[in-house]
């Protein structure tokens, strides 16, 4: 028996003593439930509503860890954009050798409508975000990217019409700074759990991963929350006051 099959082996009888399969599970399993609707309508009308109404409805599913940290800003404020997760992981690293070769790897696995979700293991020094990313990413048919960390090239990303989160920018590039480990794979960004898969939505007031399992589910109950909403302000500027509003429901 070769070394590479004795070691899955050796890590599966140690995750059964330990009882850690169901923990594995729960850590690791990524949902490829289908959607009810096509994938483009399900994300074209994720983009008519807005991050707070769709954290709301998250509240009412008892999910109150879907935001990611506010430290996350949007380079336009104008963008209101939602896409299916595709997940980076990278890290602080000298290495060098076979960055590219798996950058490569990672570039070419990304599919259209995608939103790029990328934890930089609370990387402070380098940029995992360019202009030639941003290129390359949006040729592909990419509709976003969140990097939890460094952009650059910003000039060169406003070039084009997609939309970028990130927590701050540095001229400084990635090659000897830090190390793409892992794609597609379950990340933690502040206090959220991205899946490959979830749906992410974003605008001037942040990012929300909402869990594919539940996405269609919440798309409908923030529908009717915006609707709602629309009923109150036409209240309000019809001058009806506070008693009148709760009475039919309404609220602040």
């Amino acid at each position: 028996m070769s070394d590479e099959t004795k070691a899955p082996n050796l890590f599966q009888r140690e995750a059964k003593m330990m009882k850690l399969e169901k923990l594995i599970q729960q850590r690791e399993a990524v949902s490829t439930k289908e959607f009810p609707v096509p994938v483009k309508e399900l994300l074209q009308r994720y983009e008519q509503l807005y991050t707070g109404a769709i954290s709301d409805v998250l509240r009412e599913f008892c999910l109150l860890e879907q935001a990611l940290p506010g430290h996350l800003r949007p380079l336009r404020d104008s963008d209101v954009v939602a896409g299916i997760a595709f997940t980076v992981k990278s890290a602080p690293n000298v290495k060098i050798t076979g960055e590219m070769t798996f950058r490569t790897e990672m570039l070419d696995a990304m599919g259209a409508d995608t939103f790029v979700m990328w934890d930089t293991s609370n990387d402070e020094r380098a940029t995992l975000w360019g202009g030639v990313m941003t290129a390359t990413a949006h040729g592909m048919g990419v509709r976003a990217a969140c990097i939890d960390g460094g952009i650059r090239d910003t000039k060169q990303i406003l070039e084009k019409p997609f939309p970028v989160y990130y927590k701050y920018r540095s001229p400084n590039g990635s090659l000897g700074r830090c190390l793409i480990t892992h794609y597609q794979i379950p990340i933690k960004i502040g206090d959220a759990v991205i899946r490959p898969g979830d749906v992410i939505f974003a605008d001037c007031d942040g990012v929300v991963c909402v869990p594919r399992d539940i996405a269609y589910d919440v798309l409908v109950r923030a529908e009717e929350i915006l609707a709602n909403e629309k009923k109150i302000f036409g209240w309000v500027a019809e001058g009806q006051n506070i008693h009148q509003i709760t009475e039919k429901g309404g609220y602040f």
